[in-house]
């Protein structure tokens, strides 16, 4: 009898997962494409690291909020110095920038190329073309914030900023691209919409939507102190090149799971994946 309970014992501890050994990892992030593709691929190298991992889909400020009080981890969708400049500057002493996640982020407002126009100053004149839109995404994003302002500066009162979402702009681009019709949406970069369609920014004289950006990985204080190795993993987290996000952005629009695709691009990319874990 002694020999089977401690049979059932053996096997029990064998069947654990290997999370349990090592803690769990919480990572909040905002359903946008690139964030959902970094967020994910993160996951998937952590859970191979043996970690169990816990990713929060909610809105910006909410992320930051979060991270503010130590309820998550990390994040890996800080878009600095600009668009979530007000959110970092309310939690700064409370967090810690660990990596550039991608350079070369880009915030603005974009059509197709078959539009016309160049700037967001001929926008008030043709007005009608673009059925007196402006395609948003949603409310509180930093993107929209700024759109707001740069309706005000430019004075564009023939036109609305409609809010939606990620998904709801991208449809409507699909849509208006379709019929060859004139559209203006807030747009960022990189993003998987530049590699599906032939579409350019408009110039903003003014500088309102910012300049370059870059993604950052940002996590809580005291993470360093609690769980060394994880810290670790977010200050290497960083992808080859934008090119490289664009690549895993465009495979969860062409099918399978952000997650499944994740674990292709560990399975694609050893070499990356070993610079993340300091091997």
């Amino acid at each position: 009898m002694k020999k089977i309970l401690l049979t059932l014992i053996c096997l029990m501890f064998l069947a654990a997962p290997a999370t349990a050994a090592k803690g769990k990892v919480r990572i909040a992030y905002v359903e946008w494409d690139c964030a959902t593709a970094s967020t994910m691929t993160a996951k998937a190298a952590l859970e191979q690291m043996g970690y169990e991992v816990e990713t929060l889909p909610v809105a910006a400020a909410a992320m930051w909020q979060a991270l503010g009080t130590g309820d998550v981890d990390a994040m890996v969708t800080a878009w600095l110095p600009v668009t979530h400049a007000d959110y970092y500057e309310k939690v700064k002493d409370k967090v810690e920038k660990v990596s550039v996640v991608s350079g070369g982020a880009k915030l603005g407002w974009a059509v197709p190329a078959y539009v016309t126009i160049d700037s967001i100053e001929e926008l008030n004149a043709n007005a009608d073309k673009f059925d007196g839109k402006i395609i948003g995404i949603d409310p509180g994003a930093g993107l929209m914030k700024l759109s707001e302002q740069a309706m005000a500066d430019y004075g564009l009162n023939k036109l609305e900023l409609m809010e939606g979402s990620g998904a709801t702009m991208t449809a409507a681009l699909d849509t208006a691209i379709k019929n060859q019709k004139w559209i203006v949406v807030t747009a960022w970069s990189p993003h998987w919409m530049f590699g599906k369609w032939d579409l350019k920014y408009l110039k903003d004289p003014k500088g309102v939507l910012g300049g370059e950006e870059k993604i950052e990985a940002i996590v809580r204080k005291g993470l360093k102190e609690d769980m060394p190795e994880v810290h670790a993993f977010f200050s290497n987290f960083k992808w080859d090149s934008p090119a490289q996000l664009q690549m895993v952005m465009a495979w969860n629009q062409a099918g399978g799971t952000p997650e499944e695709n994740a674990k292709r691009f560990l399975k694609e990319h050893p070499d990356t994946v070993k610079g993340w874990m300091g091997k």
